[in-house]
């Protein structure tokens, strides 16, 4: 069992002094706006000593545990993120709603992404409020302050690139203000949280001890500027950001192993930049009752589309339209290891001595005519050494690894004009590639076309399923084209011209769903409804 750090988000549930925290951060309902302001409570009462600002910060890093969901930290909203954007679907069509052209602003779990950040940011305002109202080392308070203010840029971030123009209270509000605050117009908050990212930076630490182990470091803030960069195609300062992180030598690419960086043995890896840290027992996650399939005592509730298992390449490195390595009757074979590291495969697959099934002439519970399923089920973080309730699980989610710092860095240099070469390739893509669990082709073409592709494709397999897919194709502004189509399940027969049992394309696979995104309007998520009734400062975002 993991140690509990000493001032970590993971001592939130050991204190009772958590009711004192309870006091002036703001509740967990819906209607962020709606709520009382934080400073009508006594904060005077409570913000007296170094160890009250290490409480009120243990608040800002409280990200959510067990059951929460609708978040930019937790793991299931980060699988939750790429099943939107095209990755799969979930058995009750949560997030698939997001983007299937029946979005409203009513919406639950879209709703649930605005409230639960305007809950953190105003933890963060609040701390940043009161914390030079205590006497305490300027070191450590200059630490602090951007450590929060590292957490609400990446808020910000995120809320800018999935709302639009948002608003962006840098203090506390008051009723008033809260119940009349407008929206920020989408470059301004990114701009804003630009430049806390950049004055944060010599503030923090390069590394922490182990009794820190999941507090924010200075390559954590830079990685979340340099994606914010990217967003904003700033190429060039993106790549000067990334090349900062590349230059701490503080980070590299694991090579004890692709699976196990998804699991509790692998937490600690110098892989992982910046994670949402879980505690079995005291801030764990339910993750894996949702991940893992039926057989193995889960829910089964994500099914990967076969669009995502096709994007792996071959072991020679070609895709499977090129490659004569690919055989349509046997297309699991000859694959990118990541693809079976990442995804079950019926009747290949294997965890803890029982075989994945999810054929339709199977007797097993998770075959896909059973529930809305597409026959393919999440590999990625199952952990074989866990051994307790699928409801209690402690093991860290990576929101950011290394491999996104070297991709960004190559995409970055690519996109900015800069020329490049075979070092440059062997310094970033060829590494991730390389890693001996990997130990996929080099690339070699410095074409800038291709090399798009093959960079937009690498990031679409290494960061399957953690959250990064959606971000991602915004930015590219693809998302019409990836989510308005028809998407396919496993392979059911190698005759799909006489094949009658299941709808299947002309290879044989699964016809599973269909996604209908709006071009013009599914773009952005909706402003809340509730939000809107209580504040008519809120302007709607189109088509909504």
């Amino acid at each position: 069992m993991k140690a509990i750090p000493s001032i970590s988000p993971k001592r939130v549930l050991q204190t009772t002094l958590v009711l004192v925290l309870s006091c002036f951060l703001p509740s967990c309902k819906s209607d962020f706006f709606d709520k009382q302001p934080l400073d009508a409570i006594s904060d005077a009462t409570f913000w007296k000593t170094e160890k009250d600002a290490n409480l009120a910060l243990v608040g800002c890093y409280n990200f959510g545990s067990g059951w929460a969901s609708g978040d930019f930290f937790g793991g299931m909203s980060m699988i939750y993120l790429d099943m939107m954007a095209g990755l799969g679907s979930e058995k009750e069509l949560i997030p698939d709603a997001v983007t299937n052209g029946t979005l409203n602003s009513t919406y639950w779990l879209t709703g649930a992404f605005w409230s639960n950040s305007y809950v953190t940011i105003a933890r963060c305002n609040n701390f940043l409020d009161r914390v030079n109202t205590i006497t305490i080392n300027e070191t450590t308070k200059a630490m602090m302050v951007a450590e929060v203010k590292t957490i609400r840029a990446y808020l910000y971030l995120n809320l800018a690139t999935y709302f639009g123009d948002v608003p962006m209270p840098t203090k506390t509000l008051t009723i008033a203000e809260a119940n009349s605050i407008g929206r920020t117009p989408k470059a301004e908050v990114w701009a804003f949280a630009e430049n806390d990212l950049k004055s944060s930076v010599a503030s923090l630490p390069s590394t922490r001890p182990a009794a820190e182990r999941g507090r924010i470091t200075s390559g954590a803030a830079l990685a979340i500027l340099g994606r914010l960069q990217m967003a904003e195609k700033k190429w060039s300062d993106a790549a000067t950001t990334y090349k900062r992180i590349i230059d701490s030598g503080v980070y590299s690419v694991d090579q004890a192993g692709f699976a196990q960086l998804f699991r509790q043995t692998g937490e600690n890896s110098k892989e992982v930049v910046f994670a949402h840290e879980y505690l079995e027992d005291f801030l764990s996650t339910v993750m894996l009752q949702y991940l893992y399939p039926e057989a193995y005592g889960g829910w089964h509730q994500f099914s990967p589309y076969n669009e995502l298992v096709q994007s792996y390449e071959c072991t020679d490195g070609k895709t499977v339209e090129e490659s004569p390595l690919y055989k349509s009757s046997d297309p699991y074979a000859n694959r990118d290891p990541r693809l079976d590291y990442t995804i079950m495969i019926s009747g290949r697959t294997t965890f803890k001595g029982i075989t994945y099934e999810a054929s339709p002439t199977s007797t097993s519970p998770d075959r896909i005519t059973r529930y809305n399923w597409s026959g393919y089920c999440i590999n990625k973080f199952m952990d074989p050494s866990f051994s307790g309730s699928l409801t209690n699980y402690g093991g860290n989610f990576p929101l950011i690894r290394y491999p996104e710092v070297l991709l960004s860095y190559l995409e970055s240099k690519l996109e900015a004009g800069e020329a490049i070469d075979q070092a440059l390739l062997n310094a970033t893509i060829n590494q991730v590639r390389g890693r001996s669990s990997v130990a996929m082709p080099v690339v070699t073409t410095t074409n800038p076309a291709s090399l798009r592709t093959i960079i937009r494709r690498e990031r679409k397999v290494e960061f399957a399923f953690e959250g990064l897919h959606y971000f991602d194709i915004q930015r590219w502004g693809t998302a019409a084209m990836e989510l308005n189509r028809q998407f396919t399940g496993m392979k059911l027969t190698n005759t799909p011209a006489t094949y009658t049992a299941f709808p299947v394309d002309s290879q044989g696979f699964y016809l599973y769903q269909k996604r209908n995104f709006v071009a013009g309007r599914n773009e952005l998520w909706p402003v809340p409804q509730s939000e809107r009734d209580i504040n008519p400062n809120l302007t709607q975002n189109p088509g909504y």
